[in-house]
């Protein structure tokens, strides 16, 4: 018998209550993971497989409890984005070292509720912040988009960074630092 899907938590984390199901707690975190994904690799197709892929393994974890699984997510999401990173510098370096390859990827950007001008300015900045994030190095890169764009806490971030609140603190500081003197820097 098919039992119901509960109703999906709120996107802010401080808002959300412990999941029901582990179904529910994917479902609202899929969103914020592609785009975490995505900045990371700068392919949609690459960015969808690793979310995927995550998705797939936190369904080894169901008897977790609850409170684990945000932690549990972001830490094998990042895993996966990383070993997906080597593959490609791997094949980059070995099977096609001549070839360029355009790291600049169309982004579907469906936000039909914004007009044509809004649209335009958000994904200026959008482009922006992803260009800049992508001068960062990795770990001030995970720390900003954990903490800022996906609004975990330090604990959880450093649990999926797999490293000390404190050097959370520390890379969050850093790229931020580096984040405003590139996007403050007069165009």
């Amino acid at each position: 018998m098919l039992v119901p899907s509960p109703t999906l938590p709120p996107q802010n984390p401080a808002e959300t209550a412990t999941p029901v199901s582990l179904d529910a707690f994917l479902a609202g975190i899929g969103p914020r993971a592609f785009r975490f994904a995505e900045a990371g690799l700068r392919q949609r197709e690459d960015a969808l497989d690793a979310v995927q892929d995550a998705m797939e393994r936190m369904l080894g974890y169901r008897d977790q409890p609850p409170q684990e699984w945000t932690p549990l997510f972001w830490s094998i999401l990042r895993r996966r984005i990383i070993d997906l990173q080597r593959r490609r510098s791997f094949r980059l370096r070995f099977w096609a070292p001549q070839q360029t390859h355009s790291q600049d990827s169309a982004i579907d950007w469906a936000d039909e509720a914004a007009g044509p001008a809004q649209q335009h300015e958000q994904r200026e900045g959008y482009a922006r912040l992803v260009a800049a994030l992508r001068t960062l190095p990795a770990r001030q890169r995970e720390a900003f988009t954990l903490r800022v764009l996906q609004e975990l806490d330090v604990a959880t971030t450093a649990k999926a960074m797999g490293c000390s609140e404190g050097s959370v603190k520390t890379h969050l500081s850093r790229a931020r630092d580096a984040l405003h003197r590139q996007l403050e820097a007069p165009r």
